[in-house]
């Protein structure tokens, strides 16, 4: 069953900003390869960190919004693991208040 899902993930701070798309261009590639519809890709930037994670202060947050099946979610979240370039992910399955939450959030973005 398709469900839709909400990824973020934080990328080292040292990468290029060519290294950056690069890495996320292969997260949605493997989303499309395994039948799963991306639906948004926000860059959020270079933000700092809460607390360090692997020495580093300070991260790139990207988020993807996709639809697929429950069974991709366990291929994504392999490769986001062996990706040494990811600091971090977190991986969410978005109800109908998510989903018109995002909804309203990417209106919001797209007016200001």
């Amino acid at each position: 069953m398709v469900q839709q899902y909400e990824t973020v993930f934080i990328l080292n701070p040292v990468l290029s900003e060519e290294q950056t798309r690069e890495t996320v261009e292969k997260f949605k590639g493997i989303i499309e390869a395994k039948g799963g519809e991306v639906t948004h890709v926000e860059h959020w930037g270079l933000r700092k960190l809460a607390y360090p994670i692997q020495k580093k202060r300070s991260g790139f947050y990207h988020l993807l919004e996709f639809k697929a099946s429950g069974e991709l979610i366990d291929t994504l979240e392999t490769e986001l693991k062996r990706d040494e370039r990811v600091m971090r992910y977190l991986t969410v399955r978005m109800d109908k208040y998510h989903i018109e939450y995002a909804k309203k959030r990417r209106q919001k973005l797209q007016n200001a």
